[in-house]
């Protein structure tokens, strides 16, 4: 895999039709690389899978499912902790997983390609706290974009360093009270 790799991520959201296929292209996006678990919106029809694939090829663009490789809730019951949280780094390990970067890379070497989920904050999906963590684990890692709902482009540098801030944030205040 070449340096120059590049990828974006989008959550869906409740956007319309309209304005998510405007997103990508005013991001050049190709194709559209669906993580999600199971491809289905109770509350927007037109993110349902059949219905996703249909508004992306009438754009113009492509659609891959990887929700079975890249999804955020695994079948297998050993990937959860008691509590019923997917543990991450036991999911980024399985073939699987490992199988749906590489067709994921591999897809990003060819086009413009976006991840997408269906939460709009990148801070809180899948697509960037497992995917995109196991991306940048990659020897030669890609250049990651999220697209944000008001269009605009988050590199995930920036959100490492909130992440930091956080982190230090927490450590300098700590949690005993402050008195």
């Amino acid at each position: 895999m070449s340096s120059a790799v590049e990828l974006w991520t989008i959550g869906h959201s409740n956007h319309g039709p309209e304005r998510f296929v405007e997103l990508l292209q005013q991001h050049s996006i190709e194709a559209v690389a669906d993580v999600r678990s199971q491809p289905y919106s109770r509350f927007s029809p037109h993110f349902r899978q059949t219905a996703l694939r249909q508004l992306l090829a009438e754009a113009g663009l492509g659609y891959v499912f990887l929700g079975r490789e890249l999804g955020g809730r695994p079948p297998e019951p050993m990937l959860y902790d008691d509590a019923g949280n997917v543990l991450y780094d036991l999911l980024a390990q399985t073939q699987r997983f490992v199988g749906g970067l590489r067709r994921l890379l591999d897809r990003a070497e060819k086009q413009r390609v976006t991840m997408m989920c269906s939460e709009e904050d990148p801070a809180h999906c899948h697509r960037r706290l497992l995917v995109t963590r196991a991306l940048l684990a990659e020897q030669t890692p890609p250049t990651v974009m999220h697209i944000r709902s008001d269009g605009r482009l988050v590199p995930e540098s920036e959100l490492q360093r909130c992440d930091t801030n956080s982190e230090q944030q927490l450590t300098l205040f700590g949690d005993d009270g402050g008195e």
